[in-house]
């Protein structure tokens, strides 16, 4: 397993992570037992790079992972997140930066992880009511108090970024990136390159649309997030689908899948770049890891931007509710 470094935090990850989000909330299927055995082949398969948050079915995510992983702790690196507080029934309360709230929230953290320490501890929303630096700064002292190595943040603005990297080191930027959300080509990816930070996509399959596995809107389970989402409704989901066509072609012609195509079309961009696909099954795991064999050339890349430029995906990659969540 090819390894890569969380931006100057020294961190050493696998080239590519696990997004465990899936198996505790938002997609339907879950078993808890797969989804086990998923972490463990991720193990096998070399990953050491796993990735949950706080919010994710309102703590019992951080609990899997953290029953799971306890006995290669030394061996992987654990990244989790803060900032979205929500109610028992699961509605969104606020997003929360404040000083005293990020350090009750490590400390919450780190117990249903099991853990003492957090490798990578993300803020998952800016706070629009805390400046930056205050929220930052108590996450530094989290890392004064041995509590988490390095820190990161999430769906970031430019501007925010630096200020927060003027504060304290950050190790990673994890924001959406696929072949059908490039929006952070423009002055996103260009900021953290300059300033040295490791660049995370999440959702790097468009969750789940790049796969080609979804043909139709019926086949999205009722309790199934991507019910609400713009880019699987209507003509939006037609127009999707002949996006994936053509990726699915050129993948044949590669001699991979439009998943295995779409990964590796991010780990080739440069060292700095960790996807981590989320999955709860291990079959899927394993042909998304099929990536890594995968080498794109120049003229690869070139057929790629014309298969799905910036801009190609129809419809916007949120609801109107979470797109008001995003720093911008």
């Amino acid at each position: 397993m090819e390894m890569r470094t969380l931006g100057a935090s020294g961190l050493q990850v696998s080239a590519m992570g696990l997004g465990c989000m899936g198996m505790s909330e938002y997609y339907s299927g879950r078993d808890e037992q797969e989804s086990l055995l998923t972490i463990n082949r991720a193990l096998e398969l070399g990953i050491t790079f796993f990735d949950t948050a706080d919010q994710y079915g309102l703590g019992h995510n951080e609990e899997l992972v953290g029953k799971a992983l306890r006995p290669h702790r030394r061996e992987i690196t654990l990244a989790t997140k803060f900032g979205f507080v929500r109610d028992a029934q699961g509605n969104l309360i606020e997003i929360n930066g404040r000083p005293e709230y990020v350090k009750q929230a490590c400390d919450n953290s780190l117990r249903r992880l099991g853990t003492d320490v957090i490798d990578l501890y993300y803020l998952h929303r800016v706070d629009p009511k805390t400046p930056i630096e205050e929220t930052v700064g108590a996450m530094a002292d989290l890392v004064k108090a041995g509590k988490v190595r390095a820190i990161g943040l999430s769906e970031a603005s430019p501007s925010t970024i630096r200020r927060a990297h003027a504060t304290h080191p950050i190790a990673a930027l994890q924001s959406e990136y696929s072949l059908w959300s490039r929006d952070v080509e423009d002055e996103v990816l260009p900021t953290v390159r300059e300033l040295g930070i490791a660049f995370i996509p999440y959702s790097p399959l468009g969750r789940g649309f790049l796969t080609g596995s979804i043909q139709r809107f019926e086949d999205l389970a009722p309790d199934d997030y991507r019910r609400t989402s713009p880019r699987f409704q209507g003509e939006n989901f037609a127009k999707n689908l002949e996006l994936v066509s053509r990726i699915r072609e050129m993948a044949a012609e590669k001699n991979c899948t439009a998943s295995q195509l779409a990964l590796a079309w991010l780990l080739g961009q440069d060292k700095g770049m960790i996807p981590i696909p989320g999955t709860k099954r291990r079959s899927y795991l394993e042909e998304n890891a099929g990536a890594l064999t995968v080498s794109l050339t120049k003229s690869d890349y070139a057929r790629i931007d014309e298969v799905s430029p910036k801009g190609a995906a129809s419809g916007v990659r949120y609801p109107e509710g979470a797109l008001a969540l995003l720093d911008r």
